[in-house]
């Protein structure tokens, strides 16, 4: 039975991309394995695999104790299936940061650096040799997750490893950083297709901070009027879905890419308070911006 690798539920670009790059290195090693997805990717990952003649890999719905499994960019087991420790994990590649409760029956392969996207570790265990020999395509979309995670090295997250990794990967496509980025940022901003709970739920982690339980969800766009002329049916969506998953608050962060802030969302008093207590906001609606905040993972759940 081929190994299963995947990343987190609501997948990015990093956690789609990362699990066809990786189950393509493990067959190049003689070990069978498919990559798949835990849902839709967003709008930018749709972009990304078309531009690099992928399709999108095959939806998993379920996992059994017969499947053996390779996790990228999380090691989270609330963005994973709920029986995820009855699997036989046999690998963890990943950039964020260690939450517990994954087990494993024997002593596994972990991988996590602290760099900005997977597709970043997964370079240097490849070594700067062996990316120098991929494929195009694989090249593709190692590139397009570091500049995903890294907001084109705007992301507070980036170091000066995930710099070099991107430009010796462009140099080798002959591409144009910059020009690519923006490409995939427009892809990203079209969120015409979706329903406030999509919008919400499509870059979203569930995280326990302080004693709460938070929905925490990030917006990446050039384009963040197109998402706050939607303000009141999303308001509206996001106090159902705190009610039907029994969360404490939905924290819902609109990234300007461009202007590098936040827009944040105030529905209720609770929120209100995060605003001021947590982020120093002062709050005269159910909007509030934060300036400088692009990163949910350095910005964002430290604060929380």
């Amino acid at each position: 039975m081929a190994l299963k690798v995947f990343g987190h539920r609501s997948p990015d670009t990093d956690a789609t991309a990362s699990a066809i790059v990786w189950a393509w290195y493990l067959s190049q090693q003689g070990i069978d394995a498919t990559p798949y997805v835990l849902g839709t990717p967003n709008t930018e990952a749709l972009f990304v695999l078309k531009h690099w003649g992928y399709k999108v890999p095959e939806l998993l719905t379920s996992v059994s104790s017969e499947d053996e499994v390779v996790i990228v960019d999380t090691n989270n087991p609330d963005e994973l299936f709920e029986n995820i420790n009855e699997t036989s994990v046999v690998q963890i590649i990943d950039h964020h940061k260690l939450v517990g409760g994954l087990e494993t029956a024997a002593p596994i392969d972990i991988t996590i650096k602290p760099l900005a996207s997977t597709a970043s570790v997964m370079y240097l265990m490849m070594g700067v040799d062996e990316v120098a020999d991929l494929p195009d395509e694989i090249a593709g979309l190692m590139l397009s997750c570091i500049i995903s995670d890294t907001l084109e090295f705007r992301s507070p997250t980036t170091t000066e490893d995930d710099k070099a990794m991107a430009q010796h990967l462009a140099h080798k496509l002959g591409l144009n950083i910059h020009e690519y980025a923006t490409k995939m940022f427009e892809a990203k901003s079209d969120i015409s297709a979706f329903s406030d709970e999509e919008l919400i739920k499509m870059d979203s982690k569930i995280y326990e901070a302080s004693g709460n339980k938070y929905r925490v969800s990030v917006l990446e766009t050039t384009a963040p009027n197109v998402v706050l002329e939607r303000k009141d049916t999303i308001i509206a969506s996001m106090n159902a879905v705190k009610q039907s998953e029994g969360l404490d608050e939905v924290l819902l962060f609109v990234i300007d890419i461009l202007s590098e802030s936040a827009t944040f969302f105030v529905p209720n008093d609770a929120v209100k308070q995060i605003a001021t207590s947590k982020f120093n906001a002062t709050v005269e609606s159910d909007l509030v911006v934060l300036p400088g905040i692009v990163s949910r993972k350095k910005q964002i759940i430290p604060v929380l």
